[in-house]
């Protein structure tokens, strides 16, 4: 039998409640960088001629109470709705020019920083309830 590696070389696990916390803080963050980056293209830095286009981030808006509240279903369609953002940023990157396509490559870091702080979050919640959850008896 191989003997136990040492404990205090072994890496402590990070607590879930920081992790938990900073998901949160990116998930809030890129939700709101969405937010201000979508109307700001669309009123100001290169709009598309019509400014009512500034209304497609009206549904990022939607997810950021339970997103504070830290409900975990929030987290889970919010890591869906997000690619409706990702692929239009993509879209846009690579069909547009200038301004545009700039603002839009950003459209997608934020994107695919709000799916991984989601992704994280919900990952490291279901791990923690289920170390919590009491063993079934034989």
């Amino acid at each position: 039998m191989a003997p136990l590696p040492d404990a205090a070389a072994m890496p402590a696990p990070a607590k879930a409640d920081d992790v938990v916390r900073l998901t949160r803080a990116v998930a809030v963050a890129s939700v709101a960088a969405l937010v201000a980056l979508g109307l700001a293209w669309e009123l100001w830095l290169a709009p598309t001629g019509s400014r009512t286009w500034a209304v497609k981030v009206l549904p990022l808006l939607i997810p950021l109470p339970g997103l504070l509240r830290l409900r975990l279903y929030t987290y889970r369609w919010t890591s869906l709705l997000v690619w409706l953002y990702f692929t239009e940023g993509v879209v846009r990157a690579t069909s547009d020019g200038g301004t545009s396509a700039a603002l839009a490559a950003l459209q997608v870091l934020l994107s695919i920083a709000l799916f991984a702080a989601c992704a994280a979050h919900v990952r490291w919640r279901l791990r923690a309830a289920a170390r919590r959850a009491p063993e079934p008896a034989p």
